[in-house]
């Protein structure tokens, strides 16, 4: 075991002294997915690196983009006495324009916390004289397995579960940020769990479309280091392409069985992003002939969403523009407790992972 960290400590401090040489000018990193960004943290890579070399956050938090309107409608069915509404446990705290999930269970309403959209069958099943509604959210990683969950209701003739989805894709989102000339990001660590799915493909627009390097990353601090040092390697010889850092995961086209079953159950929509707004294709909507199971066509809820003033600046954070603690509230008003905006609620919110390391150190010395 001794040997084997001296060996990992080793290798972390050569590729620091290559990431050194090889960038010359200040570069801004954008890593997408939160897990990678508290992973960042944790390991206290960000302290390791020359300075030249910024790493900001992306919109890679599902719990973060997903927006008011969204929530404001799981409010109003979790008010109807006849649902039982069963979700993801980050969810509970991510305000709406006027509650949020949690503030209403608080007042007696029915809101269970599941690990996997499939509980929902059991509880649909425990259940019949309820309807019930399962809050499906998160990227292409979540989305099969609520495609899933659509199949397994349909196999077993449930006709009291449906799902409300709000499943967002990710390339789409990267279109839109290197669009905005505020954003200025000169490479991505590409979300792990995604690929996973996806593959590299979907990805292959960044250096064709936008001459931008991108390395699909693993979560080890070994991983995010190598990483970090393909993409200064990239930007240094001016040739950006796809690599993967996170083969032993990643297959270049991903997960055929998983993508099978997702484009089964849902095809492209265009989708709203908190802090970004509207983008062409970002969203996943079920199929007509999935349509009983969406909560959206059964049970249409009208609500009007109230725009809210606050000087919470979550959307530029979820576009990387600053970090959180360039906003006002940051570690005063706004504390995970007591949480302003959604990049406050989950742990793979850039705030909340700010908040909580932000002050680390790295632990494996230098």
């Amino acid at each position: 075991m001794p040997e084997h960290n001296n060996e990992t400590k080793e290798m972390a401090q050569f590729l620091i002294r290559e990431i050194d040489r090889l960038v010359t000018k200040p570069v801004r990193l954008m890593e997408v997915c939160g897990t990678h960004t508290v992973a960042i943290f944790r390991a206290g890579i960000r302290q390791l690196l020359p300075p030249q070399v910024d790493l900001v956050s992306g919109p890679g938090c599902p719990v973060c983009v997903t927006p008011d309107e969204y929530i404001d409608k799981a409010v109003a069915y979790a008010r109807c006495e006849d649902v039982i509404l069963t979700t993801f446990g980050d969810m509970l705290r991510v305000p709406g324009s006027t509650s949020s999930l949690g503030e209403v269970k608080a007042t007696g309403a029915d809101i269970r916390v599941v690990y996997s959209p499939l509980e929902s069958l059991t509880i649909a099943a425990q259940n019949p004289h309820k309807k019930i509604i399962f809050l499906a959210v998160g990227f292409e990683t979540t989305a099969p397995t609520a495609a899933a969950t659509v199949l397994a209701t349909k196999k077993q003739n449930l006709t009291n579960l449906f799902l409300l989805s709000s499943h967002k894709i990710v390339p789409p989102a990267l279109k839109v940020l290197l669009a905005d000339p505020a954003v200025n990001i000169d490479g991505f660590l590409l979300p792990g769990h995604v690929c996973a799915i996806t593959g590299e493909r979907p990805f292959d627009f960044l250096p064709e479309t936008y001459h931008m390097p991108a390395v699909v990353a693993g979560f080890e601090p070994l991983e995010i280091l190598r990483t970090i040092y393909r993409l200064a390697r990239q930007i240094h010889d001016d040739q950006p392409t796809i690599e993967n850092e996170y083969k032993r995961i990643v297959k270049p086209d991903g997960n055929p069985a998983a993508r099978q079953i997702l484009s089964e159950v849902y095809e492209p929509t265009d989708a709203v992003w908190r802090g970004i707004g509207m983008i062409p294709d970002s969203g996943l909507r079920m199929k007509e002939q999935y349509s009983a199971f969406d909560a959206q066509v059964v049970l249409p809820m009208v609500t009007k969403t109230i725009a809210k003033k606050t000087a919470c600046r979550c959307g530029e954070v979820l576009r990387g523009i600053i970090k959180p603690t360039a906003c006002q509230l940051f570690g005063k008003a706004c504390v995970p407790e007591h949480p302003i905006g959604a990049c406050m609620v989950s742990v793979e919110g850039s705030c909340a992972a700010w908040y909580k390391y932000g002050s680390g150190r790295y632990t494996y010395g230098t």
